[in-house]
């Protein structure tokens, strides 16, 4: 899954005993942030939340050995393949733990089912070389998402209309960095699709929030990638040429702020 963080792709002669670890560092950002409002809105924590997000954790670790197994075609590494069977079996034993325990299993299902597609279409895209399109990448955020409505489910029981208004919310907050990253190089660059998504991402808040999937304010948390776009056009001279490590600060506190506005929004009132 392709994140603000500078691409590293760990030695292929490394000894198979050492772990890998991904370092696409916005993902692990926009999966705790994505988990965190989904335990907000369950209101509680329970044995179960730990362990789904140890399984969301070991899924996405499991997500770079496969990639760099893919991008290897016709050779097998032996250090991908046994961290793959490692991180995937964590997250397997987890997932299916889960889904037996489950007081509506059906919800979980959909979840897995989802982010499994995700996971397949991610894979042919990286065989393909289209893992950078836009398509794909707006995929892969809205599967790491799923985190929210993970947690609300597997604390609740139940998969409700505002966890799934509380996906779209993450997935397009997040999603809003796609557009953003992208102006920072000539080929990507373009401003008309970037305003094109905010005012389609916009548009879909309002109708969640109309249609009480999302509470007003948990809605309006979306206006933080608003003003982080305005932001970086604004000062799009700046934007392109600072270093990354300026990008991905900008883009951690958005996601902190917009953490804050969504997990307050959904607490009870005495706590909030």
């Amino acid at each position: 899954m392709t994140t603000i963080a500078p691409q590293t792709t760990p030695h292929a002669g490394k000894p198979w005993y050492l772990p890998t670890l991904s370092p696409e560092h916005g993902v692990y950002v926009m999966l705790a942030v994505s988990f965190l409002t989904g335990v907000a809105a369950a209101q509680h924590w329970t044995v179960a939340t730990t362990l789904a997000l140890i399984g969301a954790y070991c899924g996405f670790q499991a997500e770079h050995p496969l990639s760099l197994q893919i991008k290897q075609r016709r050779s097998w590494k032996p250090r991908y393949l046994v961290w793959l069977g490692v991180y995937g079996g964590i997250a397997m034993a987890i997932a299916l733990g889960l889904l037996w325990h489950s007081a509506q299993p059906g919800a979980l299902g959909i979840l897995y089912g989802a982010v499994g597609v995700a996971v397949m279409v991610d894979g042919l895209a990286i065989w393909q070389r289209q893992q950078k399109s836009v398509w794909n990448e707006l995929i892969a955020f809205a599967a790491t998402c799923a985190a929210a409505p993970l947690a609300y489910v597997v604390t609740t029981g139940t998969l409700t209309p505002s966890a799934i208004g509380l996906w779209l919310l993450n997935a397009l907050f997040f999603s809003s960095a796609i557009f953003t990253v992208k102006l920072r190089k000539a080929r990507t660059a373009s401003v008309t699709a970037g305003v094109a998504f905010h005012a389609i991402a916009t548009g879909l808040m309002v109708l969640l929030w109309q249609g009480h999937w999302l509470a007003p304010i948990t809605a309006a948390a979306f206006g933080i990638a608003l003003l982080k776009f305005g932001l970086i056009l604004w000062q799009r001279d700046w934007y392109c040429n600072t270093q990354i490590q300026s990008v991905a600060m900008l883009e951690t506190a958005a996601s902190f702020l917009f953490l804050v506005v969504a997990a307050l929004s959904q607490l009870p009132a005495h706590l909030s």
